[in-house]
């Protein structure tokens, strides 16, 4: 069982940063690949980018490339998404989550989501 905590959010200028922060719960959380997702009002939730447990960064959301870095600390069981250069596009709720390698991001644990709002 591994539970997630979000925090980091909030409302930020439109070039401005903010650093996300996802704390997980349980021994086991070096055993995860751990992920960013987000959504937006009216639409469905998108990967935003993703992380092995040995640190190898998976992928990230096109539009996220260059302005977006996840991270991961096994030693204090948190995960980071720091963000620069933000665009009110990038308004949303971010969820953290973790799953075991080869499942599905469906068949693992979510956290309850930090708002993350740029303004204009």
């Amino acid at each position: 069982q591994v539970q997630l905590v979000e925090s980091g959010g909030g409302l930020v200028q439109a070039g401005g940063s903010l650093r996300l922060s996802c704390a997980a719960s349980g021994r086991t959380f070096r055993s995860y690949t751990m992920g960013w997702f987000r959504q937006a009002p009216g639409k469905e939730r998108e990967f935003v980018a993703a992380i092995r447990w040995s640190g190898g960064v998976i992928n990230y959301l096109d539009s996220v490339k260059g302005r977006f870095t996840i991270s991961r600390d096994n030693a204090e069981n948190t995960v980071y998404l720091q963000m620069s250069s933000l665009k009110s596009e990038d308004t949303a709720v971010y969820y953290c989550a973790a799953v075991l390698e080869g499942r599905r991001w469906s068949e693992g644990y979510w956290g309850q989501g930090t708002q993350v709002t740029v303004s204009s």
